[in-house]
């Protein structure tokens, strides 16, 4: 059972805009101390969206910049984290990067690195020093969360490093789930289908050809799906209620495709 007497603290990665911004917004909003992170240049983002959660809702906030996929960059981060709000008991390990839309032909060795190194290692290491951190606390009720995608659970073309670097996180979360379940931690993912967001913009998704083949697989009922249907799946996970459920990547898509 989670604690029913301390504020719980999240840390939220890649929250400076689009999803990461959402989920960090709604756990605030449902009373938890929040710690913000991305990448060094998008410190000014941390610190606005720092102050909009303490005008909204009052909460204990902190912005952490700092490179996920780098070991001592994490690290420090959960190590900051816990010290300066006093613990930490949920990682929403939610930073990543799309990369150019290409054949596997077109793929250079550094797109494919760079991918693999943000959105798998990059979780990797999260889920990793998140869990020494709620071990070491001595109490059950951790959550670990990861950002996979829907082509962590069905390849698209000319995704070849993106659909890799997903489908790894979708495996890693079921083994941290069976390594971490016995500390009372549990560990799922989303995998979201097209969503509104910065980075679909930056992929200029609508425009391309797998852009097209996923608005032509949408049900016509469905639209792309907005960040917000992220962050309401992130905080029930997050929460008391999905003690039983561990080891899923769960499917937000619109009805794109079904599991």
């Amino acid at each position: 059972m989670l604690s029913q007497r301390l504020t719980r603290v999240a840390l939220v990665t890649g929250a400076a805009q689009g999803i990461g911004k959402a989920i960090a917004l709604r756990l605030a909003s449902d009373g938890l101390k929040i710690a913000l992170n991305d990448i060094q240049s998008k410190g000014d983002q941390l610190e606005s969206i720092a102050e909009e959660i303490k005008k909204s809702f009052g909460s204990e906030v902190y912005a952490f910049p700092g490179d996920v996929s780098e070991e001592r960059d994490v690290e420090y981060m959960v190590e900051a984290v816990s010290k300066g709000l006093g613990s930490l008991d949920v990682m929403v390990a939610n930073a990543g990067i799309s990369g150019p839309l290409t054949p596997i032909l077109a793929t250079t060795k550094e797109q494919w690195d760079d991918i693999l190194r943000v959105n798998s290692k990059g979780v990797f290491l999260c889920y990793k020093y998140a869990a020494k951190q709620m071990v070491a606390q001595g109490r059950s009720g951790g959550r670990i969360i990861g950002a996979s995608s829907v082509t962590g659970k069905q390849g698209m073309a000319h995704t070849s490093a993106y659909t890799a670097s997903k489908f790894a996180v979708r495996g890693l979360t079921q083994v941290a789930a069976l390594e971490f379940g016995q500390y009372g931690i549990t560990v799922n993912a989303y995998a979201p289908g097209a969503i509104e967001s910065p980075m679909s913009q930056a992929a200029n998704l609508s425009a391309s050809q797998v852009g097209k083949a996923v608005s032509n697989s949408l049900p016509s009922f469905s639209t792309l799906g907005k960040t917000g249907d992220v962050a309401g799946l992130v905080s029930y996970l997050a929460s008391q209620e999905s003690g039983y459920i561990t080891g899923q990547t769960i499917s937000i898509n619109g009805g794109m495709y079904f599991d």
